[in-house]
């Protein structure tokens, strides 16, 4: 893969994170606050909003593990679609446990 072959396909799935994350604030976002949903996992689990956040996530993990699984057995290729939106989940995911860690050292 080239260099400018790979930017395209970074840009073009940073892109989509983007515009997933603004189309999802206002389903998960409440009083302003961008990590919401988080901290109310949080409240009811009885843990960190952190670690709610990883829980939440953990799925959108093992969907990865098991594309790459299917990948490296022969059985089948996910189309593109499916790694955008499965590979988009998980980056906004981390962006929005980084936000949290950098939220509290505030």
């Amino acid at each position: 893969m080239t260099q400018d072959d790979f930017v395209k396909i970074a840009e073009d799935q940073l892109d989509h994170c983007m515009r997933v994350m603004g189309g999802k604030s206002a389903e998960y976002a409440r009083g302003g606050d961008k990590l919401h949903n988080f901290k109310r996992a949080a409240q009811v689990a009885g843990n960190s909003p952190e670690e709610a956040l990883l829980g939440m996530a953990l799925k959108h993990y093992v969907s990865i593990l098991d594309i790459v699984d299917d990948a490296v057995a022969g059985k089948k290729d996910a189309p593109p679609e499916v790694l955008r939106e499965k590979f988009g989940d998980w980056i906004n995911y981390m962006l929005l446990l980084m936000a949290l860690l950098l939220e509290r050292q505030s």
